[in-house]
């Protein structure tokens, strides 16, 4: 019997191959309790080693309490509920140091339907995690609510003038109010945009669709709008430096992120905003710099957190730009950095690769 139950611990530990790649907490167990394998994020999560855990039982390496004090391994009840139980929801649960982890369970019958439990297989992942993301989205209500506030205070105040008063007004007085409105409803539309594209970044349902594009060409394109919008061409360089290779990306997000980031240059640095295009061993560098005051070196880290302004509150924006920047340029397998440019502002590098084509 004892040499049965070992040949089978070592079986089940063969098909658990390659769980040090994954990024949440696994434990496996056998069907009596006895711990067949520990990952990496686990031993990180918890402290238990795989060597000091695997053979003993689960009880004895991992003490986990819920939050009324119970141990943990009773909460799961692995052979009590429903022969058609295949799962235990995701719970907080607390290690002997007070550390909480957000712990799941699924139970591995055979056969499938029914059967007897064979295997019990945890996954756990840091609560600090949920925390953070708690916090964020009550940061994104109260970013949204103020950003909304004052357009709509200032379309709804006008438009009630304006039709209280429509005959006592001016046309050029008609026209100003009428061009605030439409200034403010943009303003709505754009915030909506950008929190549209933070929730695809988030939920990973960012799209890609790649097709050839020309990196200096778009650049001269988004420079040439911000000339008819009333910037001084004299305040915009662009260099391109060495034989650029063919590049599959997405035209449309390359846009935005190009934008987005002279968009920054203007609104928090001074002098010329130059746009330097190079090519590099394994794709294209892109570097936009300013000659403002550039970003202290201890707020680097921040500069792409959602609603992020540094002192610049008052020059106005949502703060999730950068954000949308990182996310969008990630999507495409490239990276950005943020960095003290050669006069002295801020230099944001971003890198991609060269891609590949899209085939339906």
């Amino acid at each position: 019997m004892h040499d049965g139950h070992t040949d089978g611990r070592s079986a089940d530990s063969a098909c658990v191959i390659g769980v040090d790649d994954l990024p949440d907490g696994l434990v496996v167990v056998d069907r009596d309790g006895h711990v067949l394998a520990v990952n990496r994020a686990a031993t990180r999560l918890t402290g238990v080693t795989s060597a000091g855990a695997v053979g003993r039982h689960v009880r004895d390496v991992f003490s986990f309490r819920d939050q009324d004090g119970r141990d943990w391994w009773k909460w799961l009840d692995t052979y009590g509920g429903l022969p058609t139980r295949t799962r235990q929801p995701e719970l907080p649960l607390r290690t002997p140091g007070g550390h909480e982890l957000l712990v799941a369970a699924r139970l591995v019958r055979e056969p499938e339907r029914g059967g007897e439990i064979v295997r019990v297989v945890v996954t756990m992942r840091d609560a600090g995690a949920r925390a953070r993301l708690e916090r964020s989205r009550a940061d994104l209500v109260s970013t949204v609510a103020h950003e909304l506030r004052s357009p709509l205070t200032s379309v709804k105040g006008f438009t009630a003038t304006l039709l209280a008063k429509w005959t006592r007004f001016t046309d050029d007085q008609k026209l100003v109010m009428l061009e605030t409105v439409n200034a403010d409803a943009d303003r709505v539309t754009r915030l909506i945009t950008e929190l549209l594209d933070v929730s695809r970044i988030e939920s990973g349902r960012l799209e890609i669709h790649r097709q050839v594009v020309d990196i200096p060409a778009r650049v001269r394109r988004i420079i040439a709008g911000r000339v008819a919008a009333g910037e001084p061409e004299e305040r915009f360089a662009l260099q391109v430096r060495g034989e650029l290779p063919e590049t599959w990306l997405d035209q449309d997000k390359i846009d935005q992120v190009l934008a987005n980031l002279v968009e920054n240059a203007l609104r928090h640095g001074r002098g010329t905003v130059t746009i330097v295009v190079e090519p590099n061993e394994w794709g294209v560098t892109v570097s936009v710099r300013d000659q403002g005051e550039g970003i202290p070196p201890e707020l680097a880290t921040r500069v792409f957190r959602q609603f992020w302004r540094g002192n610049a509150r008052r020059r106005g924006g949502t703060g999730l730009g950068l954000f949308i920047v990182k996310g969008l340029i990630e999507a495409h397998g490239g990276s950005i950095t943020v960095q003290r440019g050669p006069e002295g502002g801020a230099e944001f590098r971003f890198m991609l690769p060269t891609g590949t084509p899209d085939f339906a």
